[in-house]
């Protein structure tokens, strides 16, 4: 099984450094100009970056396609769930061995073969959960402005872009290593969390799992190591806990 391509950019998108000097040529606009359209981004211009983004990543990494039992796991697991809270979702897996999950502000989740190794069905539903509190709260497009200012710093965001897009194909492994280096906050951890667990219970499922999921994390990696879901989501030891006193509490709610 691959390595997970999205996690290793650093390899592949510093070949932008060879090219950069025949960006900064008069046809482009500029860093400043990027800057300023990084902190305006309509939620329409929002919507291209994101399925730009997502789309390179399916291209870029093996998915489990329709019959194999990781895509027909997932499928049945997030079956009914394509418009929760009211929002478009999408799921795919990607067949690596990284122990990770990441949802975009257009809705698509992606699942790493690792993780659902690691997990069983409930936990997975915690970690997936947790993903889509990320979008709904507002988190994932913040991230993506983050990612896209850093973007646009580093002059990468160049005008000569197709109809349809917000950067260049070239310059799109870049940005993404950019969004996975834009860590979110921990108040956005813990409200994501907290969407998370709400979402166990709303559907019904084993709202102790997310205790365990994220013991599972900690036990694994030493509370954070490198490539894995914890290293982008610190603390699983600490959140472990809270997550096990939530489930305390809504135990005593069912007496």
């Amino acid at each position: 099984m691959k390595n997970c391509i999205v996690l290793v950019l650093m390899i592949i998108s510093f070949t932008t450094q060879a090219q950069f000097g025949k960006l900064l040529n008069k046809k482009n606009i500029g860093a400043g100009e990027k800057l300023l359209k990084a902190a305006t981004l309509s939620n329409e211009q929002m919507k291209t970056l994101s399925l730009q983004s997502v789309q390179w990543m399916d291209e870029n990494n093996p998915v489990a396609e329709q019959g194999d039992p990781y895509a027909d796991r997932l499928a049945k697991l997030v079956s009914g769930l394509e418009s929760e809270d009211g929002l478009d979702l999408n799921f795919k897996v990607y067949k690596v061995v990284d122990i990770n999950a990441f949802a975009t502000p257009d809705g698509s989740v992606r699942v790493m073969a690792g993780l659902m190794d690691l997990m069983t069905d409930d936990e997975l539903l915690s970690v997936i959960g947790h993903e889509i509190g990320h979008v709904k709260l507002g988190h994932s497009k913040k991230r993506y402005k983050s990612a896209y200012a850093v973007s646009a710093a580093k002059d990468l965001a160049v005008n000569n872009t197709g109809a349809g897009q917000i950067l260049a194909d070239q310059e799109i492994g870049g940005f993404v290593e950019n969004v996975l280096n834009a860590q979110f906050s921990q108040s956005n951890e813990s409200a994501s969390d907290e969407y998370g667990f709400k979402f166990l219970v709303k559907h019904n499922h084993n709202y102790h799992a997310m205790s365990s999921a994220f013991q599972k994390l900690a036990d694994l990696s030493g509370d954070g190591g490198k490539g894995s879901l914890t290293s982008s989501h610190p603390g699983a030891q600490k959140r472990a806990k809270k997550a096990k006193e939530r489930a305390k509490k809504q135990d005593t709610k069912k007496k």
